[in-house]
C-alpha cells in the first residue's frame, strides 16, 4: 500500500470531518433522519453506468435476510451449535468446524488495531499474507472465530487495505490484480485466494468504501498541494487512539493549523467539499455496483454452495450530503442483490469507529455479533 496514500487516507478524513462540521452543522438533524444503514458512531476514544438492473423474477422468488441485532441467546446458541457440527472429510475423518472466509478492505483486515500482521515489500507496498491466519483476535474475523469455535485454519482473513470493489472482483477472478491501482498505490497477487473461497462454507464481503474515498483523497491532496500529509505522522503512530477526547482534538487542530493552507488551497478544499466530492460519488456508484455483482458471480463460480454474506456500509462523514447519499444507495443496492442472488445481507448501522474511519474493538465486536447471528446452520 502506497505510504503517501496511507498518510492522506487518514488526514483526509480528519480534514473533511473537522472542516465540514461548522459549515454543515445545520445538517445534523437531517443526517439523523437518514436510513439506519448510514448511521455511524464516531468516537475519539475506542474504549469509552446506471444502477444495474436485476431480474424481477429472481427478486420475487429470492429471500432477503436482513439481520437485526442478535440477542445474546441467539449468539450463544450459534456458538454451541457450531461446536457440535460434524462434517465428513475426504479421508473419512470428521471435521468439527465450518470454514469462514472474510473478503474486503482495511476494515476487514483490522487496520487501526495494534497487532495487524503484514510485511514490507520493495517500494511502498505491503504483503498482507501474514494476516490471513495471523490476524488480531480483536478484529471481527477473530471474534467470529472465537464465538464459533474456529481455529485459524477455518477462519481466514483476506482483508486487503486500500482495496476497491473492482480490485476485489479481479482478486477473486484471477487471484491477483492485473495491474497496480494507480490511485491507491496497492497491488496484490495471491493465487491462494481462489482456493480459500473454494473451501469455504461461509464467505463474507465488505467492500466499496474505498471506491469513492480513494479519488476523494487524491483530490484533497491536490487541493492542499499535499500539505495534508503532514497530519498523518501523528495519526498513523496510533497515539490518537490512546488519548482522551479533549487532548486528541487539541492535537488535531494544532496539526491542521500547522498546514498553513493558502487562501487558494482553502478555497479548493471547500470547493471539493461542496461540489467535487458529490461528482466523484456520482461517477463512482455505477462502477461499484457493477463490481459488486461481479464479485457475487465470481464467488458463485468458485463455490456454488457457500453462504455469501454482504456486510453493509457505515458513513465516516455523516454531515456531508453526498456521502450520506452514496452509502445509503449502496446499502439499498446490496439489499437488492441479496434478494436477487439469494444471499444474506447484514446491516451494521451502529458500528463504532474512530476518526480514522476504522472500527474500534467495540465496533469489531458489534460486526462479529451480527455475522454470527447471520451464519446459517453453524
Amino acid at each position: 500500500m502506497n505510504k503517501r496514500f496511507a498518510s492522506l487516507a487518514v488526514s483526509a478524513l480528519l480534514l473533511v470531518s473537522l472542516l465540514s462540521v461548522p459549515a454543515l452543522a445545520e445538517g445534523t438533524e437531517a443526517a439523523a433522519d437518514t436510513a439506519g444503514d448510514d448511521h455511524v458512531i464516531v468516537t475519539l476514544n475506542p474504549e469509552a453506468a446506471l444502477q444495474p438492473e436485476t431480474p424481477a423474477e429472481a427478486a420475487a422468488s429470492a429471500t432477503e435476510t436482513a439481520q437485526a441485532d442478535p440477542a445474546p441467546s441467539a449468539y450463544d446458541a450459534a456458538s454451541a451449535a457450531t461446536a457440535a457440527k460434524a462434517e465428513v472429510k475426504a479421508d473419512g475423518t470428521k471435521d468439527e468446524q465450518l470454514t469462514y472466509v472474510a473478503l474486503g478492505d482495511s476494515i476487514v483486515s483490522g487496520v487501526g488495531l495494534a497487532d495487524v500482521q503484514y510485511s514490507a515489500r520493495s517500494g511502498y507496498s505491503v504483503d498482507m499474507a501474514p494476516n490471513f491466519h495471523g490476524y488480531s483476535p480483536d478484529c471481527y474475523v477473530g471474534k467470529v472465530a472465537a464465538a464459533l469455535g474456529l481455529d485459524r485454519d477455518h477462519a481466514i482473513n483476506l482483508g486487503l487495505p486500500a482495496l476497491t470493489a473492482p480490485d476485489l472482483a479481479d482478486m477473486i477472478r484471477y487471484g491477483k490484480m492485473p495491474q497496480m491501482n494507480m490511485a491507491s498505490g496497492c497491488e496484490y497477487n495471491y493465487p491462494e485466494f481462489q482456493d480459500y473461497i473454494r473451501k469455504a462454507d461461509v464467505v463474507s464481503v465488505q467492500i466499496g468504501s474505498n471506491d469513492a474515498f480513494v479519488p476523494c483523497i487524491v483530490a484533497l491532496g491536490n487541493a492542499t498541494n499535499w500539505k495534508s500529509e503532514k497530519l498523518a505522522a501523528t495519526i498513523l503512530a496510533g497515539d490518537l487512539r490512546n488519548e482522551g477526547s479533549g487532548s486528541t482534538m487539541s492535537t488535531i487542530y494544532r496539526s491542521i493549523k500547522a498546514m498553513n493552507l493558502t487562501k487558494a488551497e482553502r478555497d479548493a478544499t471547500w470547493n471539493l467539499l461542496f461540489s467535487g466530492m458529490s461528482k466523484i460519488c456520482d461517477e463512482t456508484y455505477p462502477k461499484t455496483t457493477a463490481a459488486l455483482i461481479s464479485i457475487v458471480q465470481e464467488i458463485r463460480n468458485l463455490n456454488p454452495d457457500a453462504q455469501i454474506i454482504l456486510v453493509g456500509y457505515t458513513n465516516p462523514v455523516p454531515l456531508i450530503p453526498c456521502w450520506r447519499s452514496y452509502f445509503n444507495k449502496l446499502n439499498k443496492f446490496e439489499k437488492q442483490i441479496a434478494k436477487t442472488y439469494n444471499l444474506t445481507y447484514v446491516a451494521i448501522p451502529n458500528t463504532e469507529t474512530t476518526l480514522d474511519v476504522h472500527p474500534t474493538i467495540k465496533g469489531h465486536q458489534y460486526i462479529a455479533n451480527k455475522l454470527v447471528n447471520a451464519i446459517e446452520n453453524p
